[in-house]
């Protein structure tokens, strides 16, 4: 039996980074096979995982992964495709990743984990997994807000905001940590007239 030769491709690189953001799996699959550098970068340095991140191309991320392409990965925006994943809340997308040990204590823009834009911005499924991870709940970002507190001060007050601030407390979180002004989540919660927040803090 013989082997399937190797595509040729006058570009394989190139095509790599453009299949990976449009999710076109199998052209991925077919650069990688004509000698594709999965670590290669376009303009902005990033890469093709970070690129299939972004768009939430799951098949394309399992690709890359299978491929030995790199988590941690920093872009020209100091994102990486594991910090990509608590902008975009996707679990499928967080699960893809895990089997290539992401490090989960490199820090995006603003000093922060993944946990802590997942909790801003409402990503309920999200955040209950990435707990799961031994991710540090309590880090402090450059703002010198943790999770909890950005999912106070930057939340809606609603109920996924709620949700997640359950799953955080019940993870472990210190709800006595303040921001740089000394200001804690329960008091943000109070200041903003989040009574059901400032309920489940006091909690």
């Amino acid at each position: 039996m013989t082997e399937t030769p190797a595509p040729h491709l006058p570009d394989p690189d190139a095509t790599l980074l453009t299949a990976a953001a449009s999710g076109d799996a199998t052209t991925v699959e077919l650069a990688i096979r004509a000698g594709a550098d999965v670590e290669v970068r376009d303009s902005h340095e990033r890469t093709a995982l970070l690129l299939a991140v972004a768009g939430d191309h799951v098949d394309v991320a399992k690709a890359l992964v299978a491929a030995g392409a790199d988590p941690d990965a920093l872009d020209d925006r100091h994102d990486t495709p594991w910090l990509v994943t608590g902008v975009t809340g996707s679990v499928a997308m967080l699960e893809a990743l895990l089997p290539a040990d992401p490090d989960l204590t490199i820090r995006n823009r603003f000093g922060g984990v993944s946990v802590i834009p997942a909790s801003e911005r409402g990503h309920v499924d999200y955040v209950r997994r990435v707990v799961q991870t031994g991710i540090d709940v309590d880090h402090v970002n450059d703002l010198g807000w943790t999770a909890l507190l950005e999912a106070v001060i930057l939340g809606d007050g609603g109920s996924r905001h709620q949700e997640i601030v359950r799953i955080l407390l019940a993870a472990g979180a210190d709800r006595s940590i303040a921001d740089h002004d000394g200001v804690t989540a329960l008091d943000h919660a109070r200041s903003r007239g989040f009574t059901a927040l400032a309920e489940i803090l006091e909690g």
